[in-house]
């Protein structure tokens, strides 16, 4: 999508967009600015823009452990679901991590979110792993592998 801008989370003004899409997205696990920092020094963060108007977040886990597994999840706020935006941000967050020398690619879903698990099914993921958080321990948390 050539309208569609991603940028690395740089700075409050942008840490604070990419909380906002992620607490909208996954109210059950709302982040504080605090916790959006420290993920920022683990994690790529991105916010994704049409025009300047902020339509989504991303972020990308680095590979790790013996398969050089990462973790990538694409955000994109309700109102512009269905447009492509999601698509085009899961591509890009992909071939960061593949970039970064992954070899295997996982993703996480909230149960709930029906968009979000019809999203990474349509992509070829598939459910590998069941949990409940055990600060919240009642929502329900999928983890998405792609089959080789």
């Amino acid at each position: 999508m050539d309208d569609l801008r991603v940028e690395v989370v740089a700075g409050e003004r942008m840490l604070e967009q990419w909380r906002y899409v992620h607490n909208v997205i996954v109210p059950p696990d709302e982040l504080s600015a605090d916790e959006v920092r420290e993920r920022s020094g683990r994690h790529r963060l991105e916010n994704a823009y049409l025009g300047d108007v902020l339509v989504g977040c991303s972020t990308v886990r680095p590979p790790d452990g013996e398969g050089a597994v990462a973790i990538v999840i694409a955000r994109v706020l309700p109102e512009f679901r269905g447009r492509g935006f999601g698509h085009a941000l899961y591509e890009h967050c992909l071939a960061h991590a593949r970039g970064l020398g992954a070899r295997g690619i996982r993703t996480v879903v909230l149960a709930a979110n029906g968009d979000g698990v019809r999203f990474a099914e349509a992509r070829g993921f598939v459910e590998v792993e069941r949990y409940v958080a055990p600060e919240d321990e009642t929502e329900v948390w999928l983890t998405f592998g792609l089959e080789d």
